[in-house]
């Protein structure tokens, strides 16, 4: 696969091949990365010299991934959901017929479990490289070959026939008839063979209408790749068309002459007006229709393939040169022509090399301003997106463990985890006792607090159900600064409403108790009465549902109130630092011996559990300081607490041992450039200074 992967991905384009198994790929990982053209390929291996097995996906399939199984260098598998029905692609590389026997009854155990894992209602196709000849002619194996393989069965060849009788399978290529030609699949020399098959359960045979060997082709010099077309039996459902969200484009105030044009083209429509309206809908409305106007919206399209962006026409007509040469060499094979199609080969990975190279020199000329620095850590982004196996969920399993795949189905599954997650409290003791209101008087919002608040909002924030992100208001500047501080001290005299019954009782009464001004608990609490959400995922937008439990998901006030209420609930337990340390919902409770730490567990959690928040068994870990040996373990309500020799707090690495080398390493890894990076240098720095001398402090 090195240096193949686009080239790979084009042969795929061209012959319309929607699903490919690889063998011998010599690369050494597992995990997943795009190849070009919407492509992406899956693989696993131990050795960058040696075996490796993959499979490559076109861009409509990546999606329907719901598991990745890679089991060994030689075997893995890959299971999607198309149309209701469940599809196993298996790719597999048997051992060489010079391998020892114990390699090659390995390779088979391991196909048989995979097999032997997979539905029998389920559909499977194997594209394997068996390195065997199952032989011309199928008699007394009628029911798993047809008559049309290449020359005589060897023991390999024998050891596929009785997989395919063992896993009641059909071996694909021996039942259509074909020349020769497009029935060899190996080429070397003066060797023809046929090693190279597609199998399929013997049920699903008549869902393949076509099995032959592709020629012609230069992506690998002695396989050639063998292709069938397979139609599956689905029941025909209605999807719906998820369509794809079109934004605007804000991010494009950032240039002044853009922001200009928006500040002139609002005051338009508004007549002529500097001032806004004073109504929030109208104002909304005629900011959005303005920035769709001015700024335009995106196209919803695929974005540039990040991992082949050094791909040009130069390089394409190399490779189509070469293809060409490849296809004259096979019909006949002269010296000449083997010479011709050498010579373009070395030719197409030089154009490869200039290629990638000038497209790292503009990186790297790029790197120097800030947009640069944004495109290197979208390409980040983007690779770390690519490796990961399945990206959406698409199916979801029901109460009962059971698979759906309707979209219907799966937006109901959606809807009602999530309706019964948000509205559901935990047990928890009633409050008997009363707090009293804090009725003090609540100034006006004044236009400096305002501007300040906008001032320190960062820009390229994600918009919220408005649309309309802050950009939008420093581009209008002192006119959104009116507009702002008028609504929001409108919204303060308009909280004179009394609330006979609040769900969420535990978070007033600690804002009461906190000395929160009355006024304030009412306008939180008007943000919280009659709140709904919805769930968006791979399938589309569940249907709107209440939510009467918790803070609300990426408010800028929710980690506000969260720590409010944590630091009343745990007045009467948290000591002063470094005994506990906390911060939001992580808690660190040191002592000096086991007992006191049981101790001081059972506390926190009768103090936590008897309000309503739940203390996480699987989340709670300990470590030990200089522990002796046999010192027993920590247990809270009886169950044994996980043991660590490290942990992270706050993003730094806390080691049991009282080092702190794991952390030193791990900041002089974070962001070249950046203060970790800096600060890291300045600690190696002072460390060679220090070498066998004292010669400052810390």
């Amino acid at each position: 696969m090195t240096g193949k992967g686009r080239e790979l991905a084009d042969m795929m384009e061209r012959r319309k091949v929607d699903i490919l198994c690889v063998q011998e790929t010599r690369w050494k990982g597992s995990k997943a990365r795009s190849i070009g053209a919407g492509f992406k390929l899956f693989y696993y291996g131990v050795d960058s010299k040696r075996n490796g097995v993959g499979v490559v996906l076109k861009e409509e399939f990546v999606r329907n991934v719901l598991e990745v199984k890679r089991v060994s260098d030689r075997v893995m598998s890959l299971k999607l959901e198309i149309e209701g029905v469940m599809l196993n692609v298996v790719s597999g590389y048997a051992p060489q017929v010079g391998c020892e026997l114990e390699e090659k009854e390995r390779f088979w155990s391991e196909l048989d479990e995979v097999m032997e894992s997979i539905p029998t209602g389920e559909r499977v196709v194997i594209g394997a490289d068996f390195n065997g000849h199952v032989g011309e002619g199928n008699t007394g194996d009628e029911e798993v070959m047809g008559k049309f393989g290449v020359k005589e069965r060897n023991f390999e060849g024998q050891m596929v026939v009785d997989f395919a009788k063992r896993m009641d399978m059909a071996v694909v290529n021996t039942y259509f008839q074909k020349r020769e030609e497009h029935r060899v699949t190996y080429k070397s020399g003066g060797r023809r063979t046929q090693v190279d098959y597609i199998l399929c359960r013997r049920g699903n045979l008549k869902e393949i209408s076509d099995c032959k060997v592709v020629v012609g082709e230069s992506v690998a010099r002695q396989h050639r790749m063998v292709v069938c077309r397979m139609t599956l039996m689905v029941c025909k459902k209605k999807r719906s068309k998820i369509e794809i969200e079109k934004k605007t484009k804000w991010w494009k105030l950032k240039k002044e002459e853009c922001c200009e044009e928006f500040r002139q083209k609002l005051r338009q429509a508004l007549g002529g007006q500097v001032v806004l309206p004073d109504d929030w809908e109208t104002t909304a409305e005629v900011i959005r229709e303005t920035g769709r106007k001015v700024l335009g919206v995106s196209s919803g399209r695929r974005k540039e393939d990040k991992e082949t962006w050094w791909w040009n026409e130069e390089v394409q007509d190399s490779i189509q040169r070469k293809r060409l040469a490849k296809k004259k060499w096979d019909m006949d094979r002269t010296e000449e022509n083997r010479q011709e199609y050498k010579e373009l080969q070395h030719r197409v990975k030089r154009e490869v090399s200039k290629a990638k190279q000038k497209a790292y020199d503009e990186l790297y000329t790029r790197l120097d301003t800030r947009e640069g620095e944004k495109d290197l850590y979208r390409l980040a982004r983007q690779r770390d997106r690519d490796g990961k196996d399945v990206q959406q969920v698409r199916v979801i399993k029901d109460r009962d463990g059971r698979v759906l795949t309707s979209e219907e189905s799966v937006q109901r599954r959606w809807k009602e985890y999530f309706e019964e997650l948000m509205n559901e409290e935990n047990e928890r003791e009633k409050r008997v006792e009363g707090v009293n209101s804090v009725e003090q008087k609540v100034d006006k919002i004044r236009k400096d607090e305002v501007r300040k608040a906008l001032k320190r909002m960062k820009s390229g924030k994600a918009v919220g159900p408005d649309d309309i992100p802050v950009e939008v208001w420093k581009c209008l500047g002192e006119a959104a600064v009116e507009f702002l501080t008028s609504l929001f001290n409108r919204v303060l005299e308009n909280l004179e409403k009394a609330y006979d019954r609040v769900p969420r009782e535990e978070l007033w009464y600690c804002m009461r108790k906190s000395g929160v001004a009355e006024k304030y608990v009412r306008v939180v609490q008007d943000m919280y009465e009659r709140s709904r959400t919805v769930v968006r995922c791979a399938v589309g937008q569940t249907e709107e549902f209440k939510v009467e439990v918790g803070l609300h998901q990426g408010s800028a006030l929710s980690p506000f109130l969260f720590a409010m209420v944590m630091d009343q609930l745990s007045e009467e337990v948290r000591q002063e630092s470094p005994w506990t340390m906390m911060f939001a919902d992580d808690i660190v409770i040191c002592s000096e011996s086991r007992e006191q730490v049981e101790e001081n567990l059972e506390r926190w959690r009768f103090a936590l559990e008897r309000r309503g928040m739940k203390v996480s068994r699987s989340k709670t870990e300990y470590m030990c300081v200089n522990e002796r040996e046999g010192s027993g373990t920590v247990r809270l309500q009886s169950e044994e607490v996980k043991k660590v020799q490290e942990f992270k707090y706050l993003r730094s690495t806390v080691q049991s041992n009282g080092g702190c080398g794991k952390e030193v390493k791990k900041r002089g890894q974070v962001g070249m450039g950046g203060e970790r990076c800096r600060e890291f240098c300045v600690i190696r720095k002072y460390q060679r200074e220090s070498r066998g001398r004292c010669t400052g402090q810390w």
